[in-house]
């Protein structure tokens, strides 16, 4: 418990130095304080503790996501007492909050990130001994930058966290995609894969200026 209210504080420290920065936004709803101890003041995360970034993706995304962890369809113990009690209002003023703050605009790494991770990214993989892969940005856009309202963001997401998601699919401890999709993909992948593409990922700009378009070598390095 103690641990807990120290989060808290420091989260809320953080958040009031958002707002001493002269940002025009509100001040975040009371809900998101204890949200910022693991998943930052600004939105974007913590990469070397594999906590996802949750600024700009998008309103209905994030209430999914916070009323899976309510309902089981996905399983975190951490998350899963965090939202326990959270009400419908609560869990709109989060998903809104979050989804207004803005991504820190930066150019993809050049050259860009190589080897199998890009090409199950970009190309998939349609070995017949797979029954074939298909390509991450065919549903999540070029180079993960999330499309809709319901495909979230990969680019500059944690390693850890998009490795321990594909996991999780694979060991069906998170639910309800459209239509199982993410379960029959993740089935397929092995071990060196989901490291691979999760490498890939994690190494992209989650909000570019640009998107450059990858050379043929640069898939294969």
């Amino acid at each position: 418990m103690k641990r807990i209210l120290e989060k808290l504080a420091m989260a809320m420290i953080g958040a009031g130095a958002l707002l001493a920065c002269g940002s025009a936004r509100a001040a975040p709803p009371a809900e998101t304080a204890i949200c910022a101890s693991c998943h930052g003041a600004n939105g974007m995360g913590n990469a070397s503790a594999g906590f996802p970034a949750l600024a700009g993706l998008p309103v209905s995304y994030l209430a999914a996501q916070i009323t899976g962890f309510q309902k089981g369809t996905r399983a975190n113990p951490i998350m899963s007492g965090v939202v326990a009690n959270l009400t419908s209002a609560q869990i709109e003023a989060i998903a809104d909050y979050y989804a207004a703050l803005p991504v820190p605009q930066t150019p993809e790494p050049r050259p860009l990130p190589g080897g199998s991770g890009a090409v199950l990214a970009i190309d998939g993989d349609w070995n017949h001994s797979t029954a074939g892969i298909p390509a991450c940005d065919s549903c999540h856009g070029p180079y993960g930058l999330g499309v809709g309202s319901t495909v979230p963001r990969l680019a500059g997401q944690p390693s850890a966290y998009i490795a321990a998601q594909l996991d999780a699919w694979q060991k069906n401890s998170r639910k309800g995609d459209p239509q199982g999709l993410m379960k029959r993909v993740a089935d397929k992948l092995t071990a060196v894969q989901i490291n691979a593409v999760a490498a890939y990922y994690a190494a992209l700009s989650p909000n570019p200026p640009t998107l450059p378009k990858p050379a043929a070598a640069e898939l294969r390095q």
